[in-house]
């Protein structure tokens, strides 16, 4: 009796564990690949399609910048694409071309904390109602932060953490656009008092160095910045009704 009763505590121990660890993974993947059907979703009708921000071929779109007490930083396009990179289907955006992606040098003067920047030379909207925004990195296994720089409905700034950059090769970074809670604070996408066309704008990414690996030479490259959007409200709207812009 005790043998059975000792069995059944280690099966319903072993089920437990298990559990704990589906839903560890389960949590660990939803953080690194957020499911955009579901973010701020509460409506049952969504129109949502992958979109491309930037695929980085144009060269002078984007600017590079570090204090200069800190370093010395260069940046320049390269023939070249992730070779794991899903193509987009989008048919205005087909037979756009993308073959280039955006490198970094960082030439560290001395150890300390310091970030450097990559920003668009304008900024970049997004129609619609964003729900993620991802970009294919080569961090070079370093152990620095990528942050995403935007703006919201009303011009304002915001930061959202993308991920860590110690990982080997090309890897996709997503980030989740958290939904305002009220239309008041946050980052408020859509206005009923303000025009007809909701979005965000990006501004570009904030690189926050770990001060024991800035040292030497840093190489960082970018490619394929995509948004997962919500055009319902911008797709059924009637074609006679008034935009309110005037």
């Amino acid at each position: 009796m005790k043998k059975i009763a000792f069995l059944a505590i280690a099966f319903l121990a072993a089920g437990a564990l298990i559990a704990q660890e589906q839903s560890s993974s389960r949590e660990s993947s939803s953080l690194s690949d957020p499911d955009p059907s579901i973010i701020g979703n509460e409506s049952a009708s969504q129109a949502l399609r992958e979109v491309s921000v930037d695929r980085f071929e144009r060269e002078g779109s984007w600017t590079v910048h570090i204090s200069p007490d800190y370093g010395v930083i260069t940046g320049r396009l390269f023939d070249g694409a992730p070779d794991e990179k899903e193509p987009l289907d989008d048919a205005d955006n087909k037979e756009a071309e993308d073959t280039k992606v955006l490198g970094l040098k960082v030439e560290f003067f001395k150890r300390g904390v310091n970030s450097f920047y990559i920003r668009s030379m304008r900024p970049i909207p997004i129609e619609g109602v964003t729900k993620t925004v991802s970009v294919w990195i080569a961090g070079r296994n370093q152990n620095h932060t990528l942050t995403l720089l935007l703006q919201d409905y009303f011009g304002n700034n915001f930061e959202l953490y993308v991920g860590n950059l110690a990982f080997s090769g090309w890897k996709k970074l997503t980030v989740a656009i958290p939904p305002t809670p009220d239309g008041v604070h946050g980052i408020i996408q859509t206005s009923a008092y303000n025009g007809d066309r909701p979005g965000v704008r990006i501004l570009g990414f904030r690189v926050d160095c770990d001060p024991m690996a800035a040292r030497g030479s840093y190489y960082m490259y970018l490619d394929d910045m995509r948004a997962v959007t919500d055009l319902y409200d911008m797709e059924n709207r009637d074609e006679d009704d008034p935009k309110d812009n005037w």
